[in-house]
């Protein structure tokens, strides 16, 4: 079996197997519901609020897609926007049906080498959009702790020991990440010792050549990094925009909050308790964190949507923010694929 089949073989096992964590946690939402009725009520939410809602999910993804864009402009690297902001979505179609995440920055990779980025140049960027990604994170998370414990723990109950493993597991990802990314040795280290097993099973054969392109790789990905820890303004602006990222989509669903017509909650405490959910599954090892996801949610926001609006809010909001952009991010894959046949022809 070629590589080719063997990666369309784990493409469909991973949406396999996707799709069958998703059936379960549609079949969790809606046992014991009318889906008639819901439908009714999301068809009557004043289309304002669902067009804000499905901005903002798109806004999160695309931003990512900014970032990336900006780095690679920053390092002299030639590409568009536009571009790029699909490398966002593909991202964030592969991490969602891959466990941890794990999918999404491998295939982007692959779709930035392919359209002419260095390899250096592209694993820096994504190492470095990835490391900020998870700082921005940790530190909402740890803000969440020092200033709003009390309220945390009143919202989350049995969910606030899961708040604490997501953010420690974050926390040491980041801590790794750094490591690896400014330590040549360990990369060299890692990858010597996985080549060692690729040999060893007799996926590889071992060349000099292969050596030396390594060694040239790990030479281009040291000047990378050193060209950004010599452009700080490049890093700031990156840490900004995403802590305007991550809220964006943190505020979600507050826009469903008011488009339900509820009040009395502030929007502070909507946007930091979505903040806390992904705070606490995003590292856990389930393709797109389905069925935690949904329960937590359900769980802390049951004194907010009150009544049948928490079905309708779990379904708009992890139906906008996770499902409809997995649809899009499967759009945006299959136009790349495309496009690389095309080329190949």
């Amino acid at each position: 079996m070629n590589e080719k089949h063997k990666s369309a073989h784990r493409l469909i096992l991973n949406i396999g197997i996707f799709s069958i964590i998703m059936a379960l946690t549609f079949w969790s939402i809606f046992r014991n519901q009318d889906i008639s009725e819901i439908g009714d009520a999301i068809q009557k939410m004043p289309k304002q609020y669902m067009i804000a809602t499905i901005g903002l999910a798109i806004f999160f993804v695309s931003l990512e897609g900014c970032m990336i864009w900006y780095l690679l402009k920053g390092i002299g690297e030639h590409t568009t926007i536009f571009r790029c902001i699909s490398y966002s979505f593909i991202g964030f179609f592969f991490s969602g049906i891959t466990p941890s995440a794990t999918g999404g920055q491998p295939m982007q990779l692959y779709y930035m080498k392919r359209d002419g980025n260095t390899l250096s140049s592209a694993s820096v960027v994504l190492m470095t959009v990835a490391v900020i990604y998870k700082f921005v994170l940790v530190l909402i998370g740890v803000g969440i702790v020092l200033f709003w414990n009390i309220s945390l723990k009143k919202y989350l109950e049995g969910y606030y020991g899961l708040y604490f493993l997501g953010l420690f597991l974050n926390t040491a990802l980041v801590l790794i990440l750094l490591l690896v990314m400014f330590s040549q040795g360990v990369i060299r280290v890692c990858f010597y010792k996985i080549e060692q097993f690729l040999i060893w099973i007799r996926v590889w054969k071992k060349t000099e050549k292969r050596k030396e392109k390594v060694e040239k790789f790990l030479l281009d990905y040291q000047g990378t990094v050193k060209f950004l820890q010599e452009h700080k303004k490049l890093i700031t602006i990156t840490i900004l925009v995403t802590f305007l990222q991550r809220f964006s989509v943190f505020f979600l669903p507050y826009i469903v909050y008011l488009g339900l017509g509820l009040s009395g909650t502030a929007m502070l405490d909507v946007v930091l308790l979505q903040a806390s959910v992904y705070i606490a599954v995003d590292m856990l090892p389930i393709p797109g964190s389905q069925g935690i996801t949904e329960a937590m949610y359900q769980s802390i926001f049951k004194n907010i949507f009150s009544g049948p609006t928490l079905v309708i809010s779990t379904c708009i909001t992890r139906g906008i923010n996770f499902y409809f952009m997995m649809l899009l991010g499967l759009a945006a894959f299959c136009i790349a694929s495309c496009k690389s046949r095309a080329n190949i022809k």
